[in-house]
């Protein structure tokens, strides 16, 4: 597959790259969001790294006609989107930090790509939200997922509305949520139920092991999405792994505790200078 040029790449992923540190970063939102989600941490990284920000093909403002829903089934099309932008850029020693799904892509596409990386940083990751008796907790049954994508087809502002809360946790600035909830619903019904399915239904425990970059898992306290047991599950199965769990509630950490997310991650980067 020949390689993008970057000006195509720019407008497919709505690339945006800020600061000049001789560190790179690419941050990558998580599902249902974009890299807007990103400007809490933006004033501080942009003063020590090379930022690269994008949207996912379906999300923000990609470009839509890009999307292809069979790539896109899996985490796979997305995690190729990063190693497009990795090998368009000619990007090397990238830390990636990647929100809830995107830990997984991160991981998908270093185990792709393992020449272009240094380091992940996994903000409230699970590597499956499913419960898979007896021995995994996801979080969720299938049944429950199955309805939850459903009400999508149903009622989209209502599955909006509904996921929003629970996915930003019990916070005090409520126009959080209300802002999750509108880029839910500024997200294509059928480009955001192709993201969800690929999400919440994939199972990547088996590839934990295959994963030896150094890699932070940032933990939050209390997160309906991802709970503590599933950050020490994942210490667990990668070797070269660090858990970091922090005093926050609320699986959008990056959002509602980004001087936390900073801290850690700057120390965390600062060992690989």
């Amino acid at each position: 597959m020949p390689l993008l040029s970057q000006e195509a790449l720019t407008l497919r992923n709505n690339i945006k790259i800020l600061g000049s540190g001789s560190q790179t970063l690419v941050l990558a939102h998580g599902f249902g969001c974009d890299q807007n989600m990103w400007r809490f941490l933006l004033p501080s990284l942009v003063e020590n790294y090379t930022v690269i920000l994008f949207d996912y093909v379906g999300s923000g403002r990609s470009d839509l006609a890009a999307f292809d829903r069979d790539r896109y089934a899996t985490l796979e099309g997305y995690a190729q989107d990063v190693v497009d932008i990795c090998e368009g850029f000619d990007l090397h020693e990238v830390h990636f930090i990647g929100h809830s799904v995107s830990s997984m892509i991160g991981m998908l596409a270093a185990l792709k790509a393992p020449e272009r990386f240094a380091s992940l940083i996994m903000v409230c990751p699970s590597p499956c939200f499913l419960n898979i008796p007896p021995d995994y907790k996801g979080g969720f049954d299938k049944a429950d997922l199955e309805e939850l994508i459903d009400l999508m087809d149903q009622n989209y502002i209502g599955w909006a509305n509904y996921l929003a809360p629970l996915v930003m946790g019990e916070i005090e600035d409520t126009t959080l949520v209300g802002e999750l909830a509108d880029s839910f619903c500024s997200t294509d019904p059928i480009m955001a139920k192709t993201f969800a399915r690929a999400t919440f239904f994939s199972d990547y425990r088996h590839l934990l092991t295959d994963l030896h970059l150094p890699t932070l898992i940032l933990q939050s306290e209390t997160d309906s999405l991802a709970s503590v047991e599933i950050g020490q599950y994942m210490h667990q199965k990668i070797v070269n792994s660090e858990l970091q769990l922090v005093d926050t509630k609320g699986h959008c950490i990056h959002m509602t505790h980004p001087d936390v997310v900073l801290k850690h991650s700057h120390r965390f980067i600062s060992k690989r200078e």
